[in-house]
């Protein structure tokens, strides 16, 4: 192929604006995470501001003085666009592109460029064309000025009008296509967990903040094989696998998506029915990445997000992960956790007390049951293997002498089958 031919891939230049609206704000490193998103998403971060106002501009995002700041920047460092920290109005984002005459974008949309990127199963990739189609949605509305200066009577309606009347049929057409599709999955998802239910396995939500290791978490229990990358979002779909633990009990591990600072609401809404997944669990692993100094933060914003979910009244473990990285013995700290751990998925530190710690809160909702089954009833084992946890079994004169923890559900229907005889020194 001829130099000529070649085409080369263009990379974003890009400069971070952020509004702090208040003195202990935490807009620098939400910024530094912004450029993480951004790099994530192929751009390349040539500069970042930060403006002190009391709030953020209605009409620019950042007053008048700040924007010809900004537009002297962009010239400068000869970027091609910016991106703002908070989602955009429809005219901020006008305004700002017509003053700056530059790409202008915010968080939302770098997050759902990099999701797009990231969906490889079909319900992922509904659920981030959805939540694209809404903010582009949004975002229309605000648009019918600049596609037409004409309207706002009969015949007088301008083509700039007529497309956008039309983008937004389109729009609302796919959208609701979209939805179809993903109640069928939603449907599908219900049905599963339905038989998980039935099945009396327990299930256990992987919740965190985004790279905090929760892939690598799973990958190392379970051996899953799910993509694990230093990187944000670098998983996107869900990830259901079993995991047996030393005593026979099964319980199922479930990989989430990872939560983030503002994170939009579209996509909350998208993937409602995936980050419900946690809603549904019987245990929450909340993973932390602890080489990373926003960790207090991070975790405030998981529960949150939990919060938001309606996650509540489950058993939490807490796992300081990343052990290996951190260079002192710190102790995390987490009150709202039934239990914490510290942890390295990457070594294997730690995993043995984690699977220790799944063990008995599996156990806590069983009953301990000891006696002798009849031979004629020695099928109830078959029961106990494979809903409950067999201690012991001996096959004597008069029967099979057992010693188990069972599911509350099914101790009544054993008992009635069990002849409590003391074992036998």
């Amino acid at each position: 192929m001829s130099e000529s031919l070649k085409i080369e891939e263009i990379i974003e230049q890009v400069v971070l604006v952020g509004v702090s609206q208040q003195e202990n704000d935490d807009d620098e490193d939400s910024l530094t995470e912004l450029a993480e998103l951004a790099e994530t998403a192929g751009a390349q971060v040539v500069g970042m501001t930060i403006q002190n106002r009391e709030s953020v501009h209605p009409g620019t995002y950042v007053g008048k003085g700040k924007l010809q700041e900004l537009r002297q920047m962009v010239l400068e460092l000869e970027a091609t666009g910016i991106i703002c920290d908070d989602e955009l109005s429809p005219a901020q984002l006008r305004n700002m592109e017509e003053i700056l005459e530059c790409k202008v974008m915010d968080r939302t949309l770098v997050i759902l460029d990099i999701f797009a990127s990231r969906a490889s199963t079909s319900e992922g990739k509904i659920q981030v064309e959805l939540a694209q189609l809404k903010y582009r949605m949004s975002r229309l509305i605000g648009l019918g000025i600049s596609m037409s200066r004409l309207g706002g009577g009969i015949g007088t309606r301008g083509p700039g009008e007529k497309k956008l009347e039309m983008d937004r049929r389109l729009i609302k057409s796919r959208i609701a296509q979209l939805n179809r599709e993903l109640s069928q999955v939603q449907m599908h998802r219900e049905v599963n967990r339905g038989q998980r239910e039935r099945s009396q396995v327990k299930v256990a939500a992987i919740v965190g903040y985004t790279n905090a290791g929760k892939s690598t978490l799973l990958n190392r229990l379970t051996h899953a094989s799910v993509l694990e990358e230093d990187k944000l979002f670098a998983t996107l779909d869900p990830t259901t696998r079993n995991l047996k633990l030393g005593s026979g009990q099964e319980i199922l591990l479930t990989d989430t998506v990872g939560f983030i600072r503002k994170l939009p609401h579209h996509l909350i809404e998208a993937f409602r029915s995936t980050l419900e997944e946690a809603k549904y669990a019987d245990i929450i692993i909340h993973v932390v990445d602890s080489s990373n100094p926003q960790r207090e933060k991070q975790m405030h914003i998981v529960y949150e997000t939990l919060q938001n979910l309606g996650v509540s009244g489950k058993k939490m473990i807490t796992l300081f992960n990343k052990q290996d990285q951190v260079e002192e013995d710190a102790v995390g700290k987490d009150a709202k956790a039934d239990k914490t751990l510290k942890i390295s998925a990457k070594t294997g530190e730690g995993l043995e007390q984690l699977l220790e710690v799944l063990e008995e809160i599996l156990r806590e909702d069983k009953q301990f049951l000891e006696g002798i089954f009849p031979y004629d009833k020695g099928g109830q084992l078959t029961v106990i293997r494979k809903y409950g946890e067999l201690l012991e079994e001996e096959y004597r004169e008069n029967g099979i002498y057992v010693k188990a923890f069972v599911p509350v559900e099914l101790y009544k229907n054993l008992e009635v089958n069990l002849e409590k005889v003391p074992k036998r020194e």
